[in-house]
Order: structure tokens, then C-alpha cells, then sequence
């Protein structure tokens, strides 16, 4: 055994105290303990409150206690180099976690510190468990970075963006994030922000003074801003404990990782005929109605866990259960611009679609389209693009998908909505559903409009005008669509429920392919 100093050898037990004390004093005062009290007074959590209070009672445990800035002169106060992170468990399963500790430095990004994150996420990857992550960070610490020594060490980032999604990420920020932080939560299958928070590349007193814009927190990463602009989060809480919560409740439906199956709930919920589901839907298509409210109808009751309910509200994109199997629901919302695709919209639906694919999630779709959305503004913002990429990633779906048609499927949007010729292992109709083209009344005006402004008499031109939208809407009829064998079964509506379930039953059973051969893993995840 070593001795040390004045030749007394140092037990073991005295070894394991000092340890123990020296480890109490950095988990205890951080980065300095008038640091944590100030936190305290202003009523913010420090990364390890946050940690403890997500995980389950007692469960969490450090890795990288006594890791340190690299930088000789600042080792004495860097305890943890800016980053807290560890091992714990979620309603008993296990997970990988981490944040930023801003009590050190601001919990900017140093060599060591996302060393540790890359080490957490490393072991996550190869334990199969998935990863959460509490962001804050003032960005990139200087000087460490500046040089092309620190520059060229920039952690965990570039490991993640290889991850394929073989392991369930979310991200919690809690704080103002700029750099690293804001990076790992656009990695993130799911990610949460709390008021007050801002998330951005980098901070509005960076842009005031490289281009003398100025700006607030708010207005440049707030919230708001995106939750409902930028859809780069997918739910805007105004409390840690309800973040916390919907981090714990998304996780309930994912898989530990993905090569295990996501975990069936106990079955809840009558799976027989629904009589009243049919009057939840106007039979006439230009009235509008809230679709979530059919979505919880045909789920599980309870179940429904809305992604992204305030960016494009046209689309209700969400994960569920039916018979207890984890879902994901995608359908269109009459309630907001008719329920038309827009390039936000596909954007949303394409995020959704990624996560399930990645982690063999089954998804629903529930079709009640008038189309892709058409104008200038549309058009700018990528309609084409998006629309064709929305498209292609279902094209690619290898999880399983069934389809419904509710009440109307005009143009391309019925293929965008996972409608015929697309993957679907089964496709449905309601009886009273229409499946064309274009809406009747807008094909009539575009087809006859020279023909009816060519009639003098209005009463006369009107007739004809009923006349032929009658003649085009026939054509809608989806039992033509049927008779061909594009539509596999009109179904009652009051059946939808039984159907689906029975369906996601028989899919259970189908052989699964490995991650590497579902080709929406290697899409990015927003």
C-alpha cells in the first residue's frame, strides 16, 4: 500500500471518507456556495435539483464528480467543469441524464465538461437507455474554445448526430441556452421549454454587437416564438414540475431503445361500435370542427399526448394509445384553415413520423383534407419542398400505418396523407367520405368558369353550376376508389375504433426489421 507524506499508510476507510467528504463539498457548493443560495432566494433550481427532482426517489447516480476545467488556473473553481450528469430511473427505468450547471462559469462548454456528455451519451448508447438533458449553458466558454485546439473538440454534439435515433433523446430547457445546449435540444426527439427560458443559437447581446440589432430574450427564443413560429419545441410549459411530467409521460410511450418494443399499457377503453363518433363530424365538408376531440374518442381514454398542440393547428399530431399499444396520430383539424397542408404542417407531421418509424410505433391517420394549401406566402415558404418531402418520408416508413377517411380527400394531399398508393397496411373510408381531385365547387369554377360566364341569366347560370358540382361530385363517390381496390374496406364509422384496434392487434405479430433498415432513423429529427 502507498504511503503518503510522513510514511503512515492510509487505510482504505480513510481513503473512502476523504473521498466522500471531497465529494460533499462539490455536490453541496457547486460552483460556489453563495452562488447556490442566490439561486435559492430567486427561486431557480440548480442542475442537481433539477436532476433530483425528475428522477425517481434516490436513484440517481454521478458520473464525473471530480471532473475539472483542463486549465491548470481554473481547476479550483470549475467543480464539474460546468456539466452535472449521471445514471437514474423513470417510473423505474433506467436513464441517462445531464445538464448545464450554471453556477460554474454559466455552465458554458469547456473541453472536460462535454467530454462528460460525451461519455454519458456513449454509455447511454451502449446500455440501451434513453437520454435526457436539462439545458441552460451562456454558450461556449472562452478562452478554452478560441483556439484550434479547444475549437476542435466540440463534444458530444457530433456523436448524437449520428445516434440514428437508436436511443429515445429529450431535452428540458430550463434556463437561457445559446450554443451547445440549444444544439443537443435540435438533436432531440422531444423537447420541452419553460416560461421565462430563451433558446437560441446565441445570445441577443451577440447580435447587438456583431450586426447592432437589438432584441429581447424573449422575442429572439422565447416561448412563444417557438411554440408557435418555429415549432423547434414541442410543448411550452409554464412550470419545472410540469416539464418534468411531460418528459416522464413521452417517455411512458417509447421504447428503452430501439431494438426492444415500446411498452404495451394495461388495455383500457370499450372496443365496440361508437354510434355517436359519426355525429362528431358535420356531414358537410366546408364546416369546420375539432378533430382532437375525435382523436380522444377513438384512443384510449386519457391516452392522447398532443406534440406541438400551438405550430400548425391545421394538424393534430400526437402519440396515444389503442388497446394499450403506443400509437402515433396524425390527422388533419378542420378547426384551423380548413385543415389543409401547409409547409408547417408537413414539417410537423415529418417530425412525428420520424420518432415513430425510429422506434416502430404504429401511426394512425385520420384524413379529412381539402388539399396542400395554396398563395404566395406558401409558395415562399417551401410549399413544394415540403409538401414532396412529407411524401417521401412516408414512402419510407417502414413502422406500420393504417388509414382513415373521414370526410374528404382532395388532390395530392390524400397521398400525403398516407391515402392510396402509399404504404398503408390498411385504408379506410367512411361511407359519406369524398375522394378527388379538387373540392367539387372549387373544380367546377376552374373547369366550367368560362363555360358558366358565358350563361347571361343568373338563375339559369346558377342551375348549371349545381348541376355540374352534382355531376364532379359523383366522381367523388369513394366506393369507386373501393370497387378498384384502392380503398380496402368502407367502413361504418361507429366501427372506426374496432377496426383500427383489431388491426394494431394483428401488426403486433409482424416481423419487426432491425433499426438499421428503417430508413426515417437517419432523418433528422425536426
Amino acid at each position: 500500500m502507498p504511503e503518503y507524506g510522513d510514511g503512515d499508510a492510509i487505510s482504505h476507510e480513510q481513503r473512502v471518507a476523504e473521498m466522500q467528504a471531497r465529494a460533499d463539498v462539490i455536490r453541496r457548493d457547486m460552483g460556489g456556495a453563495s452562488k447556490v443560495r442566490a439561486m435559492a432566494e430567486e427561486g431557480d433550481r440548480t442542475i442537481r435539483q433539477h436532476i433530483d427532482a425528475f428522477l425517481d426517489d434516490g436513484s440517481f447516480r454521478e458520473i464525473g464528480t471530480f471532473s475539472r476545467s483542463l486549465r491548470p488556473e481554473m481547476r479550483d473553481i470549475t467543480p464539474g467543469d460546468g456539466k452535472i450528469g449521471g445514471h437514474g430511473n423513470v417510473d423505474g427505468r433506467p436513464v441517462a441524464v445531464f445538464g448545464d450547471d450554471i453556477t460554474v462559469l454559466r455552465g458554458s462548454s469547456s473541453i472536460v465538461g462535454t467530454r462528460k456528455e460525451t461519455r454519458l451519451y456513449d454509455r447511454a448508447l451502449t446500455m440501451g437507455i434513453p437520454v435526457v438533458h436539462f439545458g441552460e449553458t451562456g454558450g461556449g466558454r472562452i478562452p478554452d474554445l478560441m483556439g484550434s485546439e479547444g475549437i476542435s473538440e466540440p463534444g458530444a454534439m457530433f456523436e448524437m448526430s449520428q445516434r440514428r435515433h437508436r436511443i429515445p433523446m429529450a431535452t428540458m430547457i430550463c434556463g437561457q441556452s445559446f450554443g451547445g445546449s440549444s444544439f443537443v435540444s435540435a438533436m432531440s426527439d422531444y423537447v420541452v421549454m419553460v416560461r421565462g427560458s430563451c433558446l437560441a443559437v446565441t445570445s441577443p447581446k451577440v447580435f447587438e454587437i456583431a450586426t447592432g440589432e437589438v432584441i429581447s430574450f424573449e422575442d429572439v427564443g422565447g416561448v412563444d416564438v417557438h411554440a408557435r413560429i418555429t415549432g423547434q419545441i414541442d410543448l411550452g410549459v409554464d412550470t419545472d414540475e410540469e416539464g418534468y411530467e411531460a418528459i416522464r409521460r413521452w417517455l411512458s410511450y417509447m421504447p428503452s431503445n430501439a431494438w426492444q418494443p415500446a411498452p404495451r399499457a394495461e388495455p383500457i377503453g370499450d372496443d365496440g361500435p361508437d354510434p355517436q363518433l359519426a355525429k362528431m363530424v358535420p356531414a358537410r365538408r366546408t364546416r369546420g370542427y375539432d378533430m382532437r376531440r375525435v382523436v380522444a374518442r377513438i384512443c384510449d381514454p386519457g391516452s392522447v399526448f398532443e406534440m406541438q398542440p400551438n405550430y400548425a393547428r391545421n394538424v393534430v399530431c400526437a402519440l396515444a394509445r389503442m388497446d394499450g399499444y403506443p400509437v402515433g396520430v396524425i390527422a388533419n383539424n378542420p378547426m384551423f384553415q380548413a385543415g389543409t397542408l401547409d409547409p408547417q404542417a408537413c414539417h410537423k407531421v415529418i417530425r412525428l413520423a420520424t420518432v415513430c418509424d425510429s422506434y416502430n410505433i404504429p401511426m394512425i391517420f385520420l384524413v379529412d383534407v381539402p388539399g396542400f394549401m395554396v398563395g404566395k406566402r406558401v409558395e415562399h415558404d417551401l410549399m413544394l419542398h415540403w409538401g414532396i418531402r412529407m411524401m417521401h418520408a412516408l414512402q419510407n416508413a417502414s413502422a406500420p400505418t393504417l388509414t382513415v377517411c373521414l370526410r374528404k380527400a382532395f388532390g395530392m394531399a390524400w397521398q400525403a396523407m398516407n391515402g392510396s398508393r402509399m404504404p398503408s397496411h390498411g385504408i379506410y373510408c367512411w361511407p359519406g367520405a369524398e375522394v378527388g381531385f379538387m373540392d367539387p365547387e372549387v373544380g367546377v369554377n376552374v373547369a366550367f368558369g368560362s363555360k358558366l360566364s358565358r350563361i347571361t341569366d343568373p338563375d339559369e347560370r346558377e342551375a348549371e353550376r349545381l348541376k355540374l358540382v352534382a355531376e364532379v361530385a359523383e366522381a367523388t363517390n369513394p366506393f369507386e376508389a373501393a370497387g378498384t381496390m384502392r380503398i380496402d374496406e368502407m367502413i361504418d364509422p361507429a366501427d372506426t375504433r374496432s377496426v383500427l384496434i383489431s388491426d394494431i392487434r394483428m401488426l403486433a405479430n409482424r416481423p419487426v426489421p432491425p433499426p438499421e433498415q428503417r430508413p426515417l432513423s437517419y432523418w433528422p429529427s425536426c
